[in-house]
């Protein structure tokens, strides 16, 4: 009995070309994910010569000039700093309403409050072009056309519900029996708020700062119609790589790469909070 026992497979889900085929998948999607940054990458380290005239699976001869254009050029830098300031904006203004909202809404019930819950939701369902022109008209009627407030607030209209749904779901996690010790041991709200339930939801808060800093700024078309030049962002300052000569192609996928960067980075420093959101179920 011990010696069938023994000889029986350690494991009978599991097969030598079960593995393989799904290294072999993984492989393969992580090419097809990588692929286009790679290619990306790979143009911003050539000249334009290259770019259109040879085809080649790395530079031949690796040029830093085009990010040496970005980096030095103002009407390009600014592009950058730009983006970066009204994202920034959009995120602490985003966060700062939705907080107390999300909490409304996990622990209190008042008159219309599923219907108000679903028309914020409704506002992120629109897409952005439904509120370029009014947002055009009431900026250019009261003096804040082409500054970086102007765009921060106009991307609230998306963020601020994304950032309730979000947070809602990770306050509705916290037992109220915490709001309520806390109460009765002589906190006060904004005391309680801040030292007690905020590192509660630590995580929901570093979910709702990435996407609301993400979909900022990766949105293109408010932005662009709300600047002209002293808030103009990057994605629109690319647009002026096009020259009587044509595209040039090597600034343009350095521009790219720079996009890239700040993303990654978010990315980088709240992973931790995005796969405790993604666990919890709410994202």
């Amino acid at each position: 009995m011990a010696d069938a026992i023994l000889n029986q497979p350690a494991s009978r889900g599991l097969s030598l070309p079960g593995i393989k085929t799904s290294a072999v998948v993984m492989t393969l999607y992580l090419v097809f994910l990588l692929l286009p940054i790679y290619w990306l990458v790979n143009m911003s380290l050539k000249t334009n010569t290259e770019i259109l005239n040879v085809f080649s699976l790395w530079p031949r001869d690796i040029t830093f000039a085009n990010y040496a254009t970005i980096l030095t050029d103002s009407s390009w830098y600014m592009g950058y700093i730009n983006s970066l300031i009204y994202v920034v904006l959009n995120t602490v203004i985003s966060i700062s309403v939705a907080l107390p909202a999300a909490y409304a809404f996990s622990r209190y019930s008042f008159l219309g409050d599923k219907h108000l819950f679903f028309w914020l939701l409704t506002n992120r369902m629109a897409p952005p072009a439904v509120f370029a022109l009014p947002f055009f008209q009431f900026y250019s009627s009261v003096g804040l056309f082409d500054t970086h407030i102007a765009v921060a607030l106009a991307h609230c209209l998306f963020n601020v519900p994304l950032a309730v749904w979000i947070l809602e779901g990770f306050m509705r996690g916290v037992p109220k029996e915490i709001d309520e010790t806390a109460y009765i041991d002589g906190y006060s709200f904004g005391r309680f708020f801040i030292r007690i339930f905020t590192p509660l939801i630590a995580s929901g808060i570093g979910v709702a700062a990435f996407f609301c800093f993400m979909f900022s700024w990766v949105e293109l078309l408010l932005s662009r119609t709300l600047t002209s030049v002293n808030a103009k962002p990057i994605a629109a300052t690319m647009t002026r790589t096009v020259s009587a000569s044509g595209l040039d192609w090597g600034v343009l996928a350095a521009a790219g790469v720079l996009t890239i960067v700040p993303g990654a980075l978010v990315i980088y420093f709240v992973r931790n909070y995005i796969a405790k959101g993604f666990a919890l179920g709410r994202v």
